[in-house]
């Protein structure tokens, strides 16, 4: 199979609208969660989210266009913009082999219930035609490919939380097997609206700490009650190592392994066993690719922040790794959960730490709890060699992934 690195990278979440500004705040522990101003709160029992904050679309778009699109594409447009400026593509490449692998977990749901609104309380004769091109997942790499010329294969993973890292495998093996010399991964989520807090909050899955937002999010902390949502995008510029190489190409790291698997179980309702197969497939596959056993010196952690996700998390890492866990951190105490965004985003965040040797860490770690017993990193960032990373998403219907980066 052909190798595969990342040449570009780009993230916008609640901490910051590009990656330099986002990570630094990371490594320093601060939270970008805070009181909804999205919409009005005052019916929900939950106020809290991580919101991007002055984003202006219009800056990187045509204004004319803003409209056409729903908020999750404008931030997936912000962060795929990003990452292809940081590959520093020369003019002359193949676009016919240049392709796209875009995520989201839920897609234009701020328009689907704006729009339903309006056919229910006026008239269906006054439902904007952006509407459907607007809320469609895929519309977000129909955007961006177009923006691009990007003509090669055009791929979309709808899969919960796991999507963004699915969209990475996606991408990945489509150029292991030879189906595209460069593909765009972006995975981009938006759905911080009445319908979409009110729906979590109903499943008892969201954090109702409003009082203290910036200390909501606890992931694997006793005291944790569920995640607070987020927002943003992540994005990945991803090509045949051979290519990268011979353009003297930035390379922030190789993927050398991933894996995925089904829990068969629940759909709601997480186990240990998909999230180990998972990781295990993903070791395995990197065992194959560099011919040797590997040690993986970090794992971003999926890490919610709900009970059951971090102690199944927990205990699915300490089954694969044994008495050899590396340190485990999760950044969602400081962005919130960005559903299908999340495996994009902490895939930025994951290769710029080993690119930096710096672990983030997991915020707001103050109580103990005896089914969470890894080292955390908590509360504070720490200077680390970190050659081989790990990243996880896990998503409600039981799909898992998990990707393995190198650096090179």
């Amino acid at each position: 199979m052909r190798r595969v690195v990342v040449t570009g990278i780009g993230m916008v979440n609640a901490l910051g609208l590009d990656r330099e500004e986002s990570f630094q705040r990371i490594i320093n522990g601060e939270s970008g969660i805070d009181t909804i101003t999205l919409f009005d709160t005052e019916k929900h029992s939950v106020k809290i989210a991580g919101e991007v904050k002055n984003f202006d679309p219009s800056q990187f778009m045509n204004p004319k266009d803003v409209k056409k699109a729903d908020r999750f594409i404008h931030l997936g447009i912000k962060a795929a913009k990003e990452a292809m400026d940081d590959a520093r593509l020369p003019d002359d490449i193949d676009y016919d082999r240049f392709g796209i692998s875009s995520a989201s977990g839920i897609g234009g749901l701020p328009n689907i219930e704006k729009n339903s609104i309006t056919a229910e309380n006026r008239t269906p004769r006054r439902i904007s035609p952006f509407f459907i091109p607007s809320a469609l997942v895929n519309m977000l790499g129909g955007f961006v490919s177009i923006d691009y010329g990007l003509k090669g294969p055009n791929l979309s993973s709808v899969t919960a939380c796991a999507a963004g890292t699915h969209s990475i495998i996606e991408a990945s093996k489509t150029i292991m097997l030879g189906g595209a010399d460069r593909m765009l991964v972006v995975s981009a989520e938006s759905a911080i609206c009445p319908v979409g807090i009110g729906g979590f909050a109903s499943m008892k899955a969201l954090s109702t700490h409003n009082d203290e937002p910036q200390k909501a999010s606890r992931p694997f902390d006793a005291k944790r009650d569920g995640f607070v949502m987020g927002e943003g995008a992540g994005a990945l510029v991803l090509e045949d190592y051979d290519l990268a190489i011979a353009r003297g190409a930035k390379i922030y790291g190789e993927i050398i392994g991933f894996g995925e698997s089904g829990d068969a179980n629940h759909i709601t309702s997480p186990v240990v066993d998909g999230p180990y197969r998972a990781m295990r497939s993903a070791v395995e596959m990197a065992k194959r690719v560099t011919g040797e056993d590997i040690q993986i010196d970090y794992i971003n952690a999926h890490g919610t922040s709900t009970p059951a996700n971090d102690k199944n998390e927990t205990e699915a890492i300490k089954k694969l790794f044994g008495d050899s866990v590396p340190p485990v951190s999760s950044t969602k105490g400081q962005i919130g959960h960005c559903l299908g965004a999340a495996g994009g985003i902490e895939a930025v965040i994951s290769l710029m730490a080993m690119e930096r040797n710096i672990i983030p860490p997991t915020i707001n770690y103050e109580y103990p709890d005896p089914d969470c017993d890894l080292d955390y990193v908590p509360n504070k960032a720490r200077e680390a060699k970190l050659d081989i990373v790990m990243s996880n998403s896990f998503g409600f219907g039981g799909t898992n992934g998990a990707v393995i980066f190198r650096k090179v």
